[in-house]
């Protein structure tokens, strides 16, 4: 069978502030930077083919987290944000959609106030980043990696076809690895940013806040506050759905993000 445009991708690292960070892209158009959760960036998924039929979608994983090499000077998750505002750069994409998924969410809230006009659109899927109004992020370190992972999933069906019914050694040790990260740049406070409610009301570009009706892991109350923070901003909620949308409910997220990125 051939390999369609869609389906091929192509890995790299890529050095930026003294660190070599993992890479896959795919696709041709408009560029779209999708930041992956704090569980871990599984690879070149049906998400990402999907939106790859429109768009180049570069998919890095995170400082740290899983084949990036560790910065030992990173200690915020602004600092993340810095570094994939370089890579943007070096890379020369421009008018960029973020999508940023979970705590990857939280990362491109924080790109996005740091250059309130330079991106084209702004998702942000079950987002950190914010302290919940009502109910609290879950607290991955009382519970132990699969029970986290799982957690993310409101069809555990979808979870075993993503990482098997059980999980690989190499998985367990990658959510270990990459939970020891998530510690060192978002624990005092925990997965939230005191300054980011302050600095949203700036940004100018088009936002989608997407939620899962049945997301365990961050509070549907923090996709209405971003959604009220954001200027330009509206909320859409996906029924049945937990929060890692785009491994559970892949075509839905890919069409809602498509729909909004090409519209007007």
């Amino acid at each position: 069978m051939t390999e369609t445009l869609a389906s091929a991708s192509t890995e790299q690292h890529v050095g930026v502030a003294g660190v070599q960070l993992h890479l896959v892209r795919g696709g041709s158009g408009d560029p779209l930077l999708v930041l992956h959760h704090d569980i871990g960036n599984p690879g070149w998924l049906p998400f990402h083919r999907q939106l790859a039929e429109r768009f180049e979608v570069v998919a890095p994983s995170h400082p740290g987290y899983d084949r990036s090499e560790r910065p030992e000077w990173m200690r915020s998750v602004r600092d993340v944000a810095v570094v994939y505002q370089w890579l943007l750069a070096d890379l020369e994409l421009e008018a960029v959609t973020l999508v940023g998924l979970g705590f990857g969410g939280w990362v491109a809230a924080e790109m996005a106030t740091m250059a309130p006009t330079a991106f084209r659109r702004l998702v942000l899927v079950g987002a950190m980043g914010l302290r919940p109004d009502d109910g609290e992020i879950m607290d991955q370190a009382l519970v132990n990696y699969i029970e986290y992972a799982r957690a993310g999933f409101a069809d555990q069906a979808a979870f075993d076809r993503v990482y098997g019914a059980e999980p690989s050694t190499d998985q367990l040790e990658a959510w270990d690895r990459n939970r020891e990260m998530s510690f060192r740049i978002a624990w005092k406070p925990y997965m939230y940013s005191q300054t980011l409610p302050h600095l949203l009301g700036g940004v100018k570009t088009p936002a989608l806040v997407v939620w899962g009706s049945e997301d365990r892991i961050v509070p549907r109350s923090c996709g209405e506050q971003y959604a009220r923070a954001l200027p330009n901003a509206r909320l859409e909620i996906v029924p049945g759905a937990g929060h890692c949308l785009a491994l559970e409910r892949p075509d839905q997220l890919a069409s809602l993000i498509d729909r909004f990125a090409t519209a007007g």
